[in-house]
């Protein structure tokens, strides 16, 4: 099911604050080295649930800085909550997850160009039949 306008909107409206918010968290708790994005956020029909997708680099520190957020959920969704009080009635509770599609795209292209390509070295490929 696609998603609506308003739908669509309140995501980019929080996919905003929220990388702000957690970047200035981030800088203000003495963690330097570490890049944090909100890659998107999906709001239900009803505008009650927000699913965080959040990419970390480097990916080592990705379990214990979701672990974190999760643990200052309630302080995150406040802050969010008085910079879209103006656009929101109600805030939407905040559920955040990792983003591995740049880990599974990075797999991608290791394998197509790493040692085993085919495509530039068909000695790898079975030899056909011939019948």
């Amino acid at each position: 099911m696609e998603e609506t306008n308003r739908q669509k909107k309140i995501g980019g409206l929080l996919q905003k604050d929220l990388a702000d918010i957690l970047q200035n968290s981030l800088r203000d708790s003495g963690r330097t080295g570490i890049l944090i994005s909100v890659s998107k956020v999906r709001v239900t029909t009803d505008l009650s649930i927000a699913k965080a997708y959040v990419s970390i680099f480097p990916s080592k520190h990705q379990e214990e800085v979701v672990k974190e957020i999760n643990e200052n959920k309630s302080k995150i969704k406040h802050e969010v909550a008085q910079r879209t009080k103006h656009q929101l009635r109600k805030m939407p509770d905040l559920n955040f997850y990792i983003d591995d599609s740049l880990e599974y795209i990075d797999g991608i292209e290791k394998s197509i160009k790493g040692k085993e390509d085919p495509i530039s070295n068909p000695d790898l490929l079975d030899k056909r039949k011939k019948s």
